[in-house]
């Protein structure tokens, strides 16, 4: 169920993008890891490059890949995301993945700048972050209620422990994308509903999955349930030359 709405928004970007182009689009998965996104996409028929500063990430994405027979349409590189420009060239991508890169980056705004350079004009870049709102109510729910309060005072939703350096929220969020010269289509929740509930409750009965899929694409855009979803989703489009 979690990324359920991400996932529409991309099969839409990916069919609205192989109508411009006349073939299926190129796809840049910056983070991508093991492959949660870039295999789907690729046996899809999108030719997807991934860059991980994992080496064990990537040899999982490339067993997977082999396994589900899209390894031919699968690049990856090893590198991080501030020099993703000395990696990729730039505007290649007509869609560009960052999914949790922005909370563990050392500097967001930098990130930001190589992944739009790397977005091609008229084409989108995908972010999904996680919410500094929700982790202040998760905390207070669990009764860490101190946590809780020192989540909401800090700038960048984060405590002196954690691995995570910064949670997001939409307007944050929104304002890093404009700043990156990309206009914000979409500001969606992920996790509004489904991630206050017991899979038990999910399961409970076979019509359960639909009927909680469809209160999620709802709550997604839904202000204020949109802005205290576990991540928040955006696709940002980079708009092309005059003339």
């Amino acid at each position: 169920m979690r990324t359920h709405v991400v996932r529409l928004a991309l099969d839409a970007e990916v069919t609205a993008a192989a109508g411009r182009r006349g073939e299926p689009p190129a796809v840049l998965d910056v983070g991508g890891g093991s492959g949660m996104w870039a295999v789907p996409l690729a046996a899809a028929g999108c030719a997807v490059t991934v860059v991980d500063p994992s080496p064990d990430a990537l040899a999982v994405l490339r067993r997977r890949a082999r396994d589900a027979g899209c390894a031919e349409r699968i690049a990856a590189i090893q590198g991080d995301t501030e020099v993703l420009g000395d990696l990729v060239p730039a505007a290649g991508a007509d869609i560009v993945l960052a999914h949790g890169v922005l909370e563990v980056v050392d500097d967001a705004t930098v990130a930001m700048a190589a992944l739009a350079a790397a977005t091609a004009p008229g084409g989108a870049l995908s972010v999904l972050v996680a919410n500094r709102f929700a982790a202040v109510l998760a905390r207070a729910a669990a009764g860490r209620v101190d946590e809780a309060r020192r989540l909401l005072a800090d700038p960048d939703g984060r405590l002196p422990f954690e691995a995570v350096l910064r949670r997001l929220d939409a307007e944050r969020l929104g304002s890093m994308l404009a700043a990156a010269g990309l206009a914000v289509e979409l500001l969606q929740g992920d996790g509004v509903v489904t991630d206050l509930m017991p899979r038990s409750v999910v399961d409970a009965t076979p019509a359960g999955t639909a009927a909680l899929e469809e209160l999620e694409r709802v709550a997604a855009v839904t202000p204020p349930l949109r802005d205290v979803a576990t991540r928040l989703h955006a696709l940002a489009r980079r708009s092309r030359p005059p003339g």
